[in-house]
């Protein structure tokens, strides 16, 4: 594996997105603004117990809703072996740290090493050649990662959004779904950082986020991309920021996105939905950390209503990429992946939808040991291709859940 490091630059984006941006939060902006929730850290560990689920005081206003979810599940068996060795590297809750200490705690991809240690598994997966790179843009540097099959090319071309709530994670903490979009559907894959909070408040990581994607359209065709065929992929925050880039995109008039993934997406701010009071206390996600992370990215009370993050505020998202969801049943961000799939169909978008029982948030980098991680990825690649090739993605029925087996 060949790993170098070059510098690269573009800077014209940087009016255009803020002007953008401040477009949208000055129509958003409502006079009963969304408000943060009151801390439900106690309600989340009373909760976390097995079974029935009764009321959660998660509501914005800090009301009390009863769930029409009855019953907690349980993770299955390989979910679990990686969640017991993520309680066993004794990281420390993150909304009892400063950012910056957070930052230091265990990972669930350090609780993947550890269970592929055991099983005297290898990884992470191959790729023909990766590379690191610099991104200038306008002001400042962001870190990228490209990933290149083997061969010629033209290939099509995937910017990769990792997650971590807007203020934890990075290119390594993130690198094995890269590597295994790359091998499932034989495309550059572009992984780009952004700026974290708080050091850096919304909306600076959508800017960066959208102007590593203009980026990658002016720049892939270097390592033999088809800029033409250019999607989007985002897990968790990352998913958010894809459909934002999307709406920027299409506000600005520039070239869309030929499809969107998006994996366990933050779609709203309310954390008010069943997923949430059904797992409020969810390993390694849980509410109190949605809760922490919001604080941590949104400067002022009219952020929480700003379609950009709180996509399901968005009037319409008609004339958005077709679109791949992909869930866990056991995150309290299920509920958000969901209402997004039902809003984007509704607004006359092509959905694929698919929910993945008996695992977590953070799953779907878990190849090298959770089954249904492979399932969601070659779910996620098919649809991709068939985007690449001018093809709508296979139909999934929004709301469908996936009983994946693992393989014995």
């Amino acid at each position: 594996m060949k790993t170098t490091r070059q510098t690269l630059m573009f800077t014209a984006f940087a009016p255009a997105v803020a002007a953008t941006l401040a477009l949208s939060s000055a129509a958003m902006a409502q006079e009963d603004h969304q408000q943060p929730v009151p801390d439900s850290s106690s309600a989340a560990k009373k909760l976390e117990r097995e079974g029935a689920i009764v009321e959660a005081p998660v509501g914005p206003d800090g009301s009390t809703k009863k769930s029409n979810v009855t019953e907690a599940s349980k993770p299955d068996a390989q979910m679990q072996a990686v969640l017991d060795e993520l309680d066993a590297l004794g990281g420390k809750p993150v909304t009892q740290l400063k950012p910056e200490d957070a930052r230091d705690q265990p990972t669930p991809a350090d609780a993947v090493k550890k269970v592929m240690d055991k099983l005297d598994k290898k990884g992470p997966q191959e790729v023909f050649k990766v590379e690191d790179i610099d991104i200038k843009l306008s002001g400042h540097d962001l870190k990228g990662r490209v990933y290149q099959p083997e061969g010629p090319g033209p290939f099509p071309v995937i910017l990769y959004i990792h997650g971590g709530g807007w203020v934890l994670a990075d290119l390594d903490t993130y690198d094995s779904t890269p590597r295994a979009l790359s091998n499932a559907t034989q495309a550059l894959v572009i992984s780009t950082d952004y700026r974290h909070a708080p050091e850096h408040k919304f909306p600076a990581a959508h800017e960066d986020v959208y102007g590593a994607y203009q980026w990658v359209l002016a720049n892939a065709g270097q390592w033999g991309g088809d800029t033409k065929r250019t999607a989007v992929v985002g897990e968790s925050a990352g998913g958010n920021m894809a459909v934002s880039l999307a709406m920027m995109a299409q506000a600005q008039g520039a070239q869309m996105p030929v499809h969107q993934v998006l994996v366990y997406p933050v779609a709203t701010t309310s954390m008010s939905s069943d997923s949430y009071r059904q797992y409020p206390g969810a390993k390694p996600l849980n509410a109190p950390m949605m809760k922490w992370f919001f604080e941590q990215t949104l400067a002022n009370k009219e952020d929480w209503d700003n379609h950009q993050i709180n996509l399901l505020s968005a009037k319409t998202l008609k004339g958005l990429p077709s679109t791949t969801i992909i869930t866990a049943e056991i995150d309290p961000l299920r509920s958000d992946g969901e209402a997004l799939a039902k809003k984007l169909e509704q607004d006359g978008v092509s959905v694929a939808h698919r929910n993945y029982d008996g695992v977590t948030h953070e799953f779907f980098g878990m190849g090298a040991v959770v089954d249904k991680a492979n399932a969601a990825v070659s779910f996620a690649a098919e649809n991709l291709k068939q985007a690449f090739a001018g093809k709508p993605a296979d139909k999934e029925e929004v709301g469908a859940t996936s009983d994946t087996k693992p393989a014995e």
